[in-house]
């Protein structure tokens, strides 16, 4: 099974993903691993995508389909995946159907209202890495860790990048439902639930 993951922040694409790769064995391809992998090893294409992320640039399609494209051309025949953060233009939406056939491509819905208090609410656990609710816990139900509030996570960034969001990923929707490949998804409730209307949606495909 070859899907992609859509999602304004805040709406769930991280752990559905993990959910996901659990049942059907899917590999998670996200384009912030792929950079930091990338950036970390210094590959060309790492050294070429730091020049414009120091400058504060947009790293160009170009670089990012040829690190997408590499990571997919690592991967085994019969290896299922899931792409998370790409793509991101009908640009990289049209490289990506020239070099495999998608089987649906996910889109996780949450009202911008409920991400917002979702995201305003979020705590991170420095130990663990595991995200949960600050006014729930006052240390990490997992591991007792020490919470932490990302920087990014105040409601005025919040709306710029559900703004961009949306801008960015209208023209991918209507792509994608051009060609029958879009499952639109209700990602309210709890992450279980979730997964249940994700798991119906793939047993149609």
């Amino acid at each position: 099974m070859r899907l992609v993951l859509l999602g304004a922040p805040g709406a769930g694409k991280g752990t559905q993903a993990v959910f996901l790769k659990e049942r059907h064995n899917l590999v998670h391809i996200s384009t912030g691993d792929i950079f930091r992998h990338n950036l970390k090893e210094n590959t060309p294409l790492g050294l070429e995508a730091k020049k414009y992320m120091d400058s504060g640039q947009l790293v160009p399609d170009d670089i990012v389909m040829k690190m997408v494209g590499t990571k997919l051309a690592e991967l085994k025949p019969e290896e299922g995946f899931m792409l998370d953060g790409f793509p991101r233009t009908v640009k990289q939406a049209e490289f990506l159907e020239s070099i495999t056939k998608l089987d649906g491509v996910i889109l996780f819905k949450v009202p911008d209202e409920a991400i917002v208090k979702r995201l305003t609410s979020r705590a991170v656990c420095k130990e663990c890495g595991n995200v949960t609710n600050i006014h729930e816990h006052s240390k990490c139900p997992l591991c007792g860790g020490e919470l932490y509030r990302r920087d990014d996570d105040n409601e005025e960034t919040i709306r710029e990048r559900l703004r961009v969001f949306h801008e960015q990923t209208e023209a991918l929707e209507d792509f994608y439902r051009s060609r029958g490949l879009l499952l639109e998804i209700d990602a309210t409730g709890m992450p279980e639930e979730v997964f249940e209307r994700v798991s119906d949606e793939l047993r149609l495909l």
